[in-house]
């Protein structure tokens, strides 16, 4: 949103939601890398206002995904999991007003802590908090693989036709990218049958930490899935993937505090290590930011900046493979 016409679209949200007059100013929040978020404080205290990005809100079916990622919410407060879930105002969760998509939540005081200051005990924690989700609803079910294809040289020939500064990078990792999805696609094959409550975006910067307690933010992607590979790709994530700095020792406390939470007996995560390429899927996603599926220059800069981070994450897992494999392999039997 430009400054001033998102100023009065705020304030308009907040009138109808009942919640007050706005009191400026409407400060952003750093670190969303889909959504924007805004600190907005009224005489009754003080909110986090995540505007949803509306090229996301453009895609087919994302409204009934959104409900039920509401709807997954609610157990997991039910059920005690320490979440900060989003305001019900007039009996709905997600607001509209002026075209544009909201949700409003209670401002929290906990901080996110920096990824490169996270420790081996947040890691349990965070593995601990994840097994109590998927320990909440788990169910045996065959699910039919939804397989990657990513046509990657395509993607540099429109790079390289629009100048962009991604082309190199693209055209110089293409067989990386290729033998990645592959992996991925494998992997999904091999993934045992039973399904859960998931949230695969649990990662450090979606955990405030408060007086030592963990608290899950940004369930918009709340769903059903498998919980291997939640568990795998979350597990490499708190242990230093999405920086490059990969630490065995805070994988192995994030699967201590999960297996603690919920054991499904199963082991041989070393079959589905290609599930830490799903990376494939945020990179494609940034291509196409960056090569103009975006709402603005400053997305797009985004964009470009997470295509040259993720192609290095890529390239950081496919170097430690054998170190990952060999720390899933000394999980307790």
């Amino acid at each position: 949103m430009k400054h001033e016409s998102g100023m009065k679209t705020i304030e308009t949200l907040f009138r109808s939601a009942g919640l007050g007059e706005v009191i400026p100013p409407v400060v952003p929040v750093p670190g969303g890398l889909l959504h924007r978020t805004y600190r907005v404080c009224t005489r009754d205290g003080c909110y986090a206002v995540k505007h949803l990005n509306p090229e996301i809100m453009k895609r087919p079916g994302v409204l009934p995904n959104y409900r039920r990622a509401e709807e997954l919410e609610q157990i997991l407060e039910d059920a005690g999991i320490p979440v900060v879930p989003a305001l019900a105002v007039n009996g709905r969760k997600m607001q509209e007003t002026d075209g544009a998509f909201f949700y409003i939540f209670r401002w929290h005081s906990g901080r996110v802590t920096d990824w490169n200051q996270i420790s081996a005990e947040q890691c349990r924690r965070a593995g601990s908090v994840l097994g109590r989700i998927h320990a909440l609803e788990p169910r045996a079910v065959r699910a039919e693989p939804a397989f990657s294809s990513v046509d990657w040289a395509g993607y540099t020939e429109e790079a390289v036709r629009q100048g962009s500064g991604i082309a190199r990078v693209l055209k110089e990792n293409e067989g990386l990218l290729t033998e990645a999805v592959d992996a991925l696609n494998r992997a999904r094959l091999a993934l045992p049958d039973v399904e859960c409550i998931t949230d695969g975006d649990m990662d450090p910067k979606n955990v405030l930490w408060e007086n030592g307690e963990p608290f899950v933010i940004d369930l918009e992607c709340l769903s059903r899935g498998n919980p291997v590979s939640d568990a795998l790709q979350l597990s490499l994530q708190w242990a230093g993937v999405t920086t490059c700095s990969l630490d065995p020792g805070k994988q192995t406390a994030f699967f201590d505090g999960y297996l603690e939470a919920w054991d499904n007996g199963f082991r041989d995560y070393g079959s589905v290590l290609g599930m830490a390429y799903t990376w494939t899927e945020w990179l494609e996603y940034n291509v196409r930011r960056t090569l103009g599926c975006c709402r603005d220059e400053a997305e797009r800069e985004t964009g470009a900046a997470e295509v040259f981070n993720t192609v290095r994450r890529i390239r950081h897992i496919r170097g430690q493979e054998a170190l990952i494999r060999q720390t899933l392999e000394r999980l307790p039997r």
